[in-house]
C-alpha cells in the first residue's frame, strides 16, 4: 500500500476518517390517558387548555360495604310556620334516613320590623300627614315583603310615593328606639339614629340620575366637548402661572435670606426692618390658592393645606421655614396633621403664623438691641481725647453718627467728614521742610 502512494505521490499520512454526527435522540413523550392518538397528534404534544380527567374518576364506585338507596320520604321546613309536610327524594345509606332540619331552611332570611303599641303610638308617633291605620298597613308590608319598598309601594292602598314610604317607616323606627332606651347614648351608634334618612338628597339624587340617563348622544358629546375644552384652557394657564409664582418666589426670598445672613455687629443702623411683621401679601396669596383649588373641584383636604402653607411662608427663607418646622417639633405638633379636617387644618396654619410672627419679632429685637450696642461704643470712641481708636473705626460706627452735627457740638459737613483721614487729626502745624518738597537743582544754578 506504501508503494502505491510512492508512485501515485500520495502522502503517506491516512486521511481522516469522518465521524458520523450522532443525531440528538428525540424525547419520547407518553400520550396522556383520556386523550386519543389523532388529537394527541395534532396539538404536537402541547399541554390541554382544559385539565384531562381520567374516565376512571368520573364515575366511582361506592365502598362495597356502603348499600345507598333513594327514598321518597316527608319533610318540614323550619322557616314555614304552618307546618307543611312535603315529599322529596333523599338519598339514605344503609337503610338509615338523613336527619336534621330542610338543608336550604338556612337561606331564609327575615328583617326584624319593629313592632310598637297604641300607647306609643300616641306619644311619640303622631303626625298629621299619616293616620294610625296608614301605618299600621305599612309596617305590616315592610314585615311581608322584607323592606321591599318598590313591592310596597305596589300593594300600598294609597298614593304614596317610595320616599315618602321610606322616610315614614325610618322615622317610626328612630323614634321608637330612642323611646325605648335607658339614654339617648346607649343608641347613639345604632344605624338608623347614625344615619338618618334624607327625603329630599333621595328626591335629588333620584332626579340627577333620571336627568343623567335621559340624555341623548349628542348631549353627551357636547359634555365631553365642553370639559375637553375647560382641559385645554387649565393646561395653557397653568405654564404662565407656575413662571409667575417662580418669579415672585426667588425675590422674596433672596430678601429674606439676606437678613438672615448678616451680623448684628456689622449691619449698619440705617438698615430698616420691615414695619410689618408678618407680610400683607400672605392674604392674597390665600386668596389666590383657594381660588386655584376651586378649580380642581376635587381634592383632598392635605393638599389644601401644603398649598395655604406654602403661600403663607412664601416671604420667608429656607432657614425660617426650617426654624419653624423645628418649633413644631419641639412643641410636639406634627408637621401633617393625622386627621385634616377643615377646622384642624386652619387650626394648623394658625400655629404655623403665629410661629412666624415669633421669630420675626425675635429677630427685630436682635436688631434693636445690636443698634443700641453700636451706638453705646459710638459715644465713647468720638471723644476728642482719644484719636487713636479712630483707626479702628469703619463704615459700621460712621454710620450711627447724624450728618450734619458731630458729638462734639460743632456742625461738619459731609464733605469735610469725608476728607477727614486718621492721620490729619492733628492739629499742630506741620514744618515748612516737611510740608514741601525739596526742589532739584539745576545746572544754571552752579
Amino acid at each position: 500500500m506504501q508503494l502505491i502512494k510512492d508512485i501515485l505521490g500520495l502522502p503517506k499520512t491516512s486521511l481522516p476518517i469522518q465521524e458520523k454526527k450522532s443525531r440528538p435522540q428525540k424525547d419520547s413523550q407518553r400520550k396522556p390517558d383520556g386523550i386519543s392518538r389523532e388529537v394527541y397528534a395534532l396539538t404536537g404534544g402541547l399541554a390541554p387548555l382544559m385539565p384531562a380527567i381520567d374516565s376512571s374518576q368520573l364515575k366511582k364506585k361506592p365502598p362495597s360495604d356502603e348499600k345507598i338507596t333513594w327514598q321518597w320520604l316527608p319533610f318540614t321546613n323550619s322557616a314555614r310556620k304552618d307546618n307543611l309536610q312535603l315529599y322529596h327524594w333523599v338519598r339514605v345509606v344503609n337503610g338509615v334516613p338523613p336527619t336534621g332540619d330542610y338543608s336550604f331552611a338556612k337561606y331564609n332570611k327575615s328583617v326584624d320590623v319593629i313592632k310598637y303599641t297604641d300607647e306609643e303610638y300616641e306619644k311619640y308617633l303622631t303626625d298629621p300627614m299619616w293616620t294610625k291605620e296608614e301605618t299600621d298597613q305599612l309596617f305590616d308590608l315592610c314585615e311581608r315583603f322584607d323592606l321591599r319598598f318598590i313591592v310596597i309601594a305596589d300593594r300600598f292602598p294609597s298614593s304614596r310615593t317610595i320616599e315618602e314610604l321610606k322616610d315614614r317607616f325610618y322615622s317610626v323606627s328612630r323614634a321608637i328606639l330612642v323611646a325605648r332606651a335607658p339614654s339617648p347614648g346607649d343608641v347613639a351608634a345604632h344605624p338608623l339614629v347614625k344615619e338618618p334618612y334624607n327625603v329630599s338628597q333621595e328626591v335629588e339624587r333620584k332626579r340627577a340620575l333620571s336627568m343623567y340617563l335621559s340624555q341623548t348622544k349628542q348631549q353627551e358629546r357636547k359634555d365631553q366637548e365642553v370639559l375637553a375644552e375647560a382641559k385645554r384652557i387649565t393646561e395653557s394657564r397653568m405654564p404662565a402661572k407656575v413662571a409667575e409664582d417662580s418669579e415672585v418666589t426667588p425675590a422674596s426670598n433672596a430678601g429674606a435670606e439676606a437678613t438672615e445672613r448678616a451680623i448684628p455687629g456689622d449691619t449698619p443702623s440705617s438698615a430698616q426692618l420691615p414695619s410689618t411683621v408678618v407680610p400683607s401679601t400672605s392674604i392674597a396669596d390665600n386668596a389666590s390658592t383657594l381660588a386655584s383649588l376651586r378649580i380642581l373641584r376635587v381634592y383632598l383636604r392635605t393638599y389644601a393645606l401644603e398649598q395655604m402653607v406654602q403661600a403663607a411662608s412664601s416671604s420667608a427663607g429656607l432657614r425660617t421655614i426650617k426654624r419653624v418646622e423645628q418649633t413644631l417639633q419641639e412643641l410636639g405638633v406634627n408637621l401633617k396633621p393625622r386627621v385634616p379636617t377643615k377646622a384642624v387644618c386652619a387650626e394648623h396654619l394658625e400655629l404655623r403664623k403665629e410661629i412666624l410672627t415669633l421669630l420675626n419679632l425675635q429677630k427685630q429685637l436682635q436688631y434693636k438691641e445690636a443698634e443700641g450696642s453700636s451706638h453705646r461704643d459710638g459715644s465713647y470712641t468720638e471723644t476728642p481725647g482719644t484719636p487713636k481708636h479712630l483707626h479702628h473705626l469703619g463704615d459700621q460706627d460712621r454710620a450711627f453718627i447724624p450728618d450734619s452735627m458731630s458729638f462734639g457740638g460743632e456742625r461738619v459737613g459731609k464733605r469735610d467728614q469725608k476728607r477727614k483721614a486718621p492721620g490729619r487729626i492733628s492739629e499742630a502745624p506741620s514744618s515748612p521742610a516737611q510740608s514741601k518738597r525739596p526742589r532739584k537743582l539745576k545746572a544754571s544754578d552752579l
